[in-house]
């Protein structure tokens, strides 16, 4: 398993879901639109355009489907999210592409109470399974870990928190390299008004295997429209890599999402 495929299993324990008269309502959406552990039923659709591959000149893309359900076992809360990526991916040395189903991903986080309807934490397990439809655009190993998430949503203009992954591989192919890697994501909302607001979601990756990483830095802007009971959050975020080491990661990129979520 390369760098590319590592980054992008870092990337499968990721998600910046979206919450939610008129402006006071609009409001309170755009202040959850991008809560990790929001507790509703969400299902979004994002993509990265990577424009230019570390250590090899060619461009990637990466297309995520993710579904995420709130559910209650034994009166304990819990946000399940499962993902699959659709990977584009250059072939050295000949520069062609390649595309197809990638790794599947799922995890489960439990739902701390903190004492404040307005911060958000959550932690529980994750499991990558080797889908990938080529032997090219997946790791070919099962790998398991944890998701830890924090979301403080008590300002209606700033919101702010982090994710962070780590997962490492326990059974699968021999011959591909093993995967343990970890990843860092800060992020910041800046709410503008009418559901308009400004957005900071980098991934900071590294990997335990061969001491590789990679840190990009971003700023976006994102939209959040309440209709009927659907939210609907769309997004745009260029990123550019400020420290980075090792091949196959983004030298730069564009961060690119439609999600929409499902009031009860």
């Amino acid at each position: 398993m390369n760098q590319r495929q590592n980054y992008h299993c870092a990337l499968s324990g990721l998600v910046l879901l979206s919450f939610s008269t008129a402006a006071q309502e609009q409001g309170a959406s755009a202040a959850q639109a991008n809560n990790p552990l929001a507790n509703m039923t969400a299902l979004n659709f994002q993509n990265y355009y990577i424009g230019d591959v570390t250590e090899s000149d060619e461009d990637a893309n990466q297309f995520w489907i993710r579904y995420a359900k709130p559910v209650s076992v034994a009166e304990t809360n819990w946000i399940v999210r499962a993902s699959l990526p659709v990977n584009t991916y250059p072939i050295p040395p000949s520069g062609s592409h390649t595309t197809g189903i990638g790794d599947f991903n799922i995890f489960a986080a439990y739902l701390i109470d903190t004492g404040n309807p307005a911060v958000s934490f959550g932690v529980g397990p994750q499991l990558t399974a080797p889908t990938a439809t080529k032997d090219e655009v997946g790791s070919e190993k099962w790998s398991a870990g944890i998701a830890n998430v924090l979301f403080n949503a008590s300002s209606a203009v700033f919101q702010y928190g982090y994710l962070l992954t780590w997962q490492e591989s326990f059974a699968g192919e021999d011959a591909r390299q093993d995967v343990n890697v970890g990843a860092f994501q800060p992020f910041a909302f800046y709410q503008l008004g009418g559901g308009t607001y400004l957005r900071a979601a980098p991934i900071w990756v590294y990997n335990f295997e061969d001491d590789s990483y990679s840190v990009p830095l971003g700023i976006g802007a994102g939209q959040v429209i309440k209709k009927g009971n659907t939210v609907y959050n769309v997004f745009v975020e260029p990123q550019f890599s400020v420290a980075d080491d090792g091949a196959g990661y983004p030298d730069w990129q564009v961060f690119l999402g439609f999600n929409m979520q499902f009031l009860d």
